[in-house]
Parts: C-alpha cells; sequence; structure tokens
C-alpha cells in the first residue's frame, strides 16, 4: 500500500466523525459534506508524520472551515421577501443514502437547528464542539481566536438559549390546531391584539439561513414583535402537520417551500421557527390540512 492509499483508509476511518461535527456546525448535508472534503485535501497536501494526534487534526480542520462558511454567510446579502425560492428542492426520490441517514438519525431537531442558525459561528462552534462533543476548551480556543475562559463563555451563551428552545410543549393535538389555526385566521385578518392574545410575552420568531436569505429576520423577541411580523400576511400559508405536530407550510403545488413549526406551553405560542431550507425539509413529515 502505498503512502496516499495509506492516508486514505485513515482518513475514512474518521469520515462519520467529521461529518456528523460539519453537519451540526453547518446544519446542511451538502455544505458538510463540502468540508470534509476539504479537511482530506488540506490533510493530503500536509506532511502526516509530524501529525501525533489525526483525529484531532481533521476535527480542527473542518471547524475551520465550518467556522469560515459560517463567518459567509453572515455577509451575503440578503434579498427581499419577494424574493423567488427554488423550483426544485432538488433532493432526489431515493432520498440520503444509508451512510448519511445513519449520520442524521441522532441528530438535532428543527427548533435546535434554527436556534443554532442564530448563534454568533463562534457562539455556535464553541457548543457543537464542547457539548456535542467532548472537544475541551484548550483545543476550541485557538480556532476562534480566544482564551479557554472566552471559549466557555461562548459555549455557556449558546447553550443557554438552546435550552430556551427545549420547553416542553403541549401534548394535545386538537388544543395545537385550535391554535394555530386561530393564529393563521388573525394573521390573514391583521387582527394584532388577536395575535397579542395568542402569543407568550416572550415569544422569540426564529429563522433558518435559507429563510434569512428571502427577507425573513434571524430572530426576532416579544409578542408585540412577532404579532407585527405577521398581521396582515400568511394568506398564502395552510395549516399542517409537521412531524406530527400543528403547524403552517406554504406549500404552492403541493410541494412544502416554507414550514412555520410552532412551540406551546400552556396555551400560549412561545416559540416560532422558519425553516426553508430544502435539505431539512426534506427530512420532515409535512402532511397538508384543510384551511
Amino acid at each position: 500500500m502505498d503512502q496516499h492509499d495509506w492516508l486514505a483508509e485513515r482518513f475514512e476511518t474518521h469520515r462519520t466523525r467529521l461529518r456528523a461535527v460539519a453537519y451540526r456546525m453547518l446544519g446542511s448535508a451538502t455544505e458538510a459534506d463540502d468540508a470534509v472534503q476539504e479537511a482530506w485535501l488540506r490533510l493530503s497536501r500536509a506532511d502526516a508524520g509530524e501529525i501525533e494526534n489525526l483525529g484531532g487534526w481533521l476535527t480542527t480542520v473542518v471547524a475551520r472551515v465550518c467556522l469560515n462558511l459560517l463567518q459567509s454567510r453572515k455577509s451575503r446579502r440578503e434579498e427581499p421577501l419577494e424574493a423567488h425560492l427554488p423550483e426544485e428542492t432538488a433532493t432526489g426520490q431515493d432520498g440520503p443514502d444509508p451512510e448519511q441517514q445513519a449520520l442524521l438519525a441522532d441528530s438535532v431537531g428543527l427548533a435546535l437547528l434554527v436556534v443554532l442558525d442564530t448563534l454568533a459561528p463562534a457562539e455556535r462552534l464553541a457548543f457543537v464542539l464542547h457539548d456535542m462533543f467532548d472537544v475541551p476548551f484548550e483545543e476550541i480556543a485557538p480556532i476562534v481566536g480566544r482564551s479557554p475562559a472566552a471559549a466557555r463563555q461562548l459555549a455557556s451563551r449558546a447553550r443557554r438559549r438552546v435550552r430556551g428552545a427545549e420547553a416542553a410543549p403541549d401534548a394535545d393535538l386538537a388544543r395545537q390546531r385550535a391554535l394555530v389555526d386561530a393564529f393563521l385566521a388573525a394573521a390573514r385578518g391583521g387582527d394584532f391584539q388577536a395575535l397579542l392574545a395568542m402569543l407568550d410575552p416572550d415569544v422569540v420568531l426564529r429563522s433558518d439561513q435559507a429563510a434569512v436569505q428571502v427577507g425573513a429576520s434571524g430572530e426576532l423577541h416579544g409578542a408585540a414583535a412577532v404579532a407585527d411580523t405577521f398581521a396582515g400576511r400568511a394568506r398564502a400559508a395552510r395549516p399542517a402537520l409537521i412531524d406530527g405536530a400543528a403547524g403552517l407550510v406554504w406549500a404552492p403545488g403541493g410541494v412544502p417551500r416554507v414550514v412555520f413549526g410552532f412551540t406551546i406551553t400552556d396555551g400560549r405560542i412561545v416559540a416560532i421557527d422558519v425553516v426553508a431550507d430544502p435539505e431539512r425539509l426534506s427530512r420532515l413529515q409535512v402532511a397538508l390540512l384543510d384551511g
């Protein structure tokens, strides 16, 4: 076996973990694959004999690539809400391959992916590497250009926001549907006061990166701000079951393009998560309802 084949074989033993790190960092399987491929290219150009801990070296490389991608997202030009969404989601009829399904089987949920999208790049990196993959802060610090203590603070801030997304929702589907249906009617009718009454005072509206790119706010807090966003709008939205929970969807031609997931606690809406990323949409079970 020559040097290249030997190195490729060693790299393959780390691929699944690297893809998992990149997916949680980026929220996109395609971008995750690109980040892992970039790590391989850098390894193939490096002096592998000088690398003492290959797994750690590769994780660091993938993390740096992901951090650069996250930072570049922040500088992309945002298009107006009326911007044209892709006509095809290009996810394929056969779905992800078995390896990808295994990778994503224990992946983060819809709300958490959206929360991660709203974190600053350095916060997201620190949280993902430490809390999800047990990377020490001493190794995270040089990646984000901070001290270990500062890296710990980044993860702590991210952790608080993530925990805020994990409120136990009401499980009664009939009550969920009644509230979401009432919310949709109030939004279409521009009834600001009715919207306020259904929203928790500390409600948060979160949008994934794909939704932000077509003009959605990355994150809004408070009932007044969220009610103002929806009042007089949502005319094209339809009620739907999203992974078994009541929600709304924009589905021209019956194809989901944007999903609105609701978290309802104690009879009020505490969070609305807006998802437009085609890869994420393809993994949601969306059932359109009459309305």
